[in-house]
């Protein structure tokens, strides 16, 4: 027998209780280990709860309307824009994150728009389009910290490079691919791990909504081998916009 979401996770006042002491158990760890997050996990959670309300009403509007679901679409895209943008130059130039975002995630959604893979209709587009747009943004941030990090901590190197005769794009390349490179492993543990170690939210959400296991499981490898084309992608684009200089850092003291 199907359990239902209801009966797997009810949303009553116990949940709500849970969740806040969740919420401080997280943030007394963060403080007494002092990983320096204590506050952000709060206001995390917090903003979290506010969006996924919001979402809810919201996604029963843009269900019924084409208009409202590209223009859902288009929010998602531009926090993930504005929040890896942020997360790895914290200057003007954050907005060359919707570049390695958008060359990942848009021609995948096209594409199987295109072939009737994917309807477009809210119930579909909007969790498909956003998986992917959080898996980018994931290997985006990733991707373009681990990079910058990479260069600040091998100046050395690149200006040796140069001396050599190395043109810049080549130099920095060198010193920041294995690096970005990186960012792609958790993307590769998870689908390698799959149905041994975890058992995904589209796997989950499938079975909970009637599909069959054959159903679910098919479901689930798709999205996540299709994670991994978008991720590599981004990281890709991403490191190349680094080589080239124009996802950078404010260079120290200035």
């Amino acid at each position: 027998m199907i359990t239902s979401a209801s009966t797997l996770l009810p949303a009553n006042p116990l949940l709500g209780a849970a969740l806040a002491l969740l919420l401080v158990v997280g943030a007394a760890v963060a403080a007494l280990a002092r990983l320096g997050h204590t506050r952000a996990i709060v206001t995390a959670g917090l903003r979290a709860t506010v969006q996924l309300a919001a979402v809810a009403v919201v996604a029963r509007w843009a269900f019924g309307s084409r208009a409202l679901l590209l223009a859902f679409v288009g929010v998602m895209f531009a926090v993930a824009t504005w929040t890896a943008g942020r997360r790895i130059t914290g200057n003007g130039a954050w907005w060359w994150a919707a570049v390695p975002i958008g060359v990942a995630v848009f021609p995948v959604v096209v594409l199987l728009v295109a072939i009737g893979l994917l309807p477009v209709e809210g119930i579909a587009l909007i969790p498909v389009t956003g998986i992917f747009i959080g898996g980018a943004l994931t290997a985006t941030v990733l991707a373009g910290r681990r990079a910058l990090e990479e260069l600040e901590t091998r100046h050395g190197e690149v200006e040796a490079a140069l001396s050599l005769g190395f043109p810049e794009r080549e130099a920095r390349l060198e010193i920041a691919r294995q690096a970005a490179a990186g960012a792609l492993i958790p993307a590769l543990d998870q689908t390698r791990t799959v149905g041994l170690v975890t058992l995904p939210g589209a796997f989950i959400g499938m079975l909970l909504g009637g599909a069959s296991p054959l159903q679910a499981g098919a479901v689930q490898l798709f999205v996540l081998v299709a994670l991994l084309a978008v991720e590599a992608v981004a990281i890709a684009v991403v490191l190349e916009l680094v080589a080239r200089g124009r996802m950078r850092r404010p260079a120290r003291g200035a």
